[in-house]
Parts: structure tokens; sequence; C-alpha cells
């Protein structure tokens, strides 16, 4: 399936896997509707896609739905209609239960889980009138596999797994796709997020290490991979690892 016209929604698109997505997206002939809590970030990475007059941009909390519909509205009434909804926004805080704050695991859930919700909420009754769409979610392969220090947010991730399977269960009669992209190490902004000094300075300095961390655009490739297929193909899930990875 090309690109070309496609209407395709990216929150956490301000930065990172997103903002590559946009971009590939964008020279691949999509019209693409981006949100994230940052508008002069958004603005930016409008402003440096192939075609800017493809891509309108607005201020999403992804955890306030009534955010994502208004990002999924701006959609319709700009575009009339949706063909691929990518809830990549995501925050990755990191540390021994024992020591981790409360107030992380709020924002986690409601970053990770309610963010994702809060997508296929927005996206999922246009989709089911269009009678087709793919909704996709930015997973990890911390979704995959659990590992001392972020049994949290493994624990997000886990959950965006059964709430993709169980969308792909609820809806392929639909004629409505699901997948998600689950990234190991990525070297981006996400790192900020951690919260742990020493657990952030290794990552960090891992990732600089190609061999040990992907590029955004690695993890954007992925994405635009599975955009690409074809309606009758529901590629539901993608793991890519930097080849040093060892999880």
């Amino acid at each position: 399936m090309t690109l070309q016209n496609k209407v395709i929604v990216i929150t956490g698109a301000s930065s990172g896997m997103g903002a590559a997505t946009t971009k590939k997206a964008v020279a691949k002939g999509a019209k693409v509707v981006i949100g994230a809590r940052n508008e002069e970030k958004l603005k930016a990475i409008a402003d440096s896609t192939e075609n800017p007059a493809n891509v309108v941009y607005q201020k999403t909390d992804v955890t306030n739905l009534e955010d994502v519909k208004a990002l999924v509205k701006t959609a319709i009434d700009k575009f009339e209609k949706v063909d691929i909804i990518y809830n990549n926004a995501g925050i990755m805080p990191q540390d021994k239960l024992v020591d981790s704050d409360p107030e992380s695991w709020k924002s986690m859930f409601n970053t990770n889980v309610i963010g994702v919700l809060n997508g296929i909420k927005a996206t999922l009754p246009i989709m089911q009138k269009q009678g087709k769409g793919l909704i996709m979610a930015t997973d990890s392969v911390a979704g995959h596999v659990v590992y001392p220090g972020s049994a949290v947010y493994n624990s997000t991730k886990f959950a965006v797994r059964a709430i993709m399977e169980g969308l792909r269960q609820e809806e392929h009669g639909n004629g409505i796709k699901t997948g998600i992209v689950s990234p190991g190490a990525v070297n981006t902004n996400l790192v900020s997020t951690i919260g742990n000094k020493q657990i952030q300075d290794a990552i960090a300095k891992m990732s600089q290490d190609s061999n040990m961390a992907l590029s955004a655009e690695d993890v954007a490739n992925s994405a635009i991979f599975m955009m690409e297929q074809p309606d009758n193909v529901n590629m539901n899930e993608i793991l890519v690892r930097p080849t040093g990875q060892n999880v």
C-alpha cells in the first residue's frame, strides 16, 4: 500500500521516533496530523518536512481524551478521513520498586497506557464507519521481557500489547488492522524521562554506541513498513533491536 494521500495521525511527534516517522511519511506523500505537548517543537518538525503543506500540528496531551479527540477531529476537518493513527507518546521512568516514586507510576500509566486507549477511543468509531483503518502503538522490547529496575515500565508496555491484541480480535472483522512496533534501546530524548541518575547516565552512554542503540530513524523505518502493508495484510508486531542488545 502506498502512503500517497493517506491521512496519518501521530502522537508524541515533537521529537524522536514520532518526528522521524512524520518526516518519512510526508516524504512518501502522506498527509500527517501531529500532536504533542510542545507546540513550538511541533511547528519546527512540520516546517522541516519535505512538504509542510501536508502537515497539521496541534498541541495535544495524550492523557486527556478530549485533546486526542480534538486532534483526530482536526484530521477529519482538514483531510476528511483518518487512515492510520500511530499512538507513539511515552515516558520511561526507571528504578527498583523499593526506590521508585509512586507519582512516576501514575505518569507512566497515564501516558503509556491511557494515552494509547485515548487514541483508540478517538479513532475507532471513525474507522468503523470507514470500514477500514490501521491503529498502531509504540510498544517496546520491555513489553516482551522483564528486567530489574523496570517493573512498572514493563507493566505498561505489557499492557499495551494486551490492549492491542484485544483490539485486533474485536475489530478485524470490521476491516480495522492493529500493530505495535517494539524497539529495543533507542538513542532519543526518552532517556531524559528515566529519573534515576545512575540508570539514566548508563543508558545515555550506551546509546552513543550505534551497535547498542537504534536511531529514531531506524524505528521509523519499521513503523513506515507496517503502514505500507496492503489492506489484506495485518502486521501485528515488529520487534526491532540494535544488533548488540542481549535482552
